[in-house]
């Protein structure tokens, strides 16, 4: 393949070229599952003892500890999962895309590709954990005798809600992690800080209704509710308002992520 350069030339073909490296998209994430684990004790399993262990903490503090109940007959700790469940996936891949074009400095200082490749693919890289989670919450589901109903089909728009509202956040972490290396000790308190804000130790619905609009603002909550209502056959509570003011964040996040990474898409290999 030829390479042309011409002024402008990478401006008008760029999301043409991200097509034409699809397959770095591949590669780039098949690396990243090979050595996530590589050289631990247990390796994939830590993809289930983490979510696992969590949700058996937060059962105790919020049910037992805090007296805190589950809507209708559903189990607390299945409460709990099925909000682990997106949350999880969300922590991760904004994690990991934040972190994602330090971790490829050596590749993007060297050649030309769509920066964009690098951070899309750590969101991607981040379903193969949600899919063994996703395995978690089934056998539990089992354990509880608990099974789904027609409601589990609206699963996957409610994934790709999460998938929109990490990809777009990471896109701003990711470039601001570059030209502020700061960013690197402040993403871990925000995941952090956002585990507790979130609906995931106990159902939205305790959150007064005043604060309920307020609290919408954080994408997770429209998705976290709709994960448990597709799981839960509908029995927790499902507020439109809150799904459509995720949808709508998650909306800004991606389009003013893309933005932002792209006025400094060109300045990435200088400064990393």
């Amino acid at each position: 393949m030829d390479l042309i350069l011409e002024p402008g030339r990478a401006e008008k073909n760029y999301w043409r070229d991200l097509w034409h490296y699809r397959e770095l998209f591949i590669i780039l994430a098949w690396r990243d599952i090979s050595v996530r684990y590589k050289q631990t004790v247990i390796g994939v399993a830590w993809a289930v003892i983490r979510p696992f262990l969590t949700m058996v903490v937060f059962t105790i503090v919020f049910s037992k500890i805090a007296k805190l109940t589950a809507p209708a007959d559903v189990p607390y700790a299945l409460l709990v999962m099925s909000a682990m469940l997106p949350w999880q996936f969300f922590a991760t891949a904004l994690s990991e895309s934040s972190n994602s074009l330090i971790g490829n400095a050596n590749l993007i200082s060297k050649i030309y590709f769509p920066r964009l490749i690098v951070p899309a693919g750590s969101v991607i890289t981040s379903l193969v954990d949600f899919l063994i989670t996703l395995g978690l919450m089934g056998a539990m589901m089992l354990w509880y005798g608990f099974a789904p109903d027609l409601r589990l089909l609206a699963l996957p728009l409610f994934t790709l809600l999460a998938f929109a509202a990490a990809f777009g956040a990471g896109l701003w972490l990711c470039a601001l992690n570059v030209k502020y290396r700061d960013f690197r000790y402040i993403v871990p308190f925000i995941v952090q800080f956002g585990l507790y804000v979130s609906p995931v130790g106990f159902s939205s619905h305790v959150v007064p209704a005043k604060w309920q609009l307020l609290y919408s603002l954080n994408p997770m909550v429209g998705v976290i509710d709709g994960f448990r209502w597709c799981l839960l056959r509908g029995q927790t509570p499902f507020q439109l308002s809150s799904v459509s003011f995720s949808v709508l964040v998650s909306l800004v996040l991606c389009m003013s992520g893309l933005w932002y990474f792209r006025r400094l898409e060109k300045t990435f290999a200088d400064v990393i």
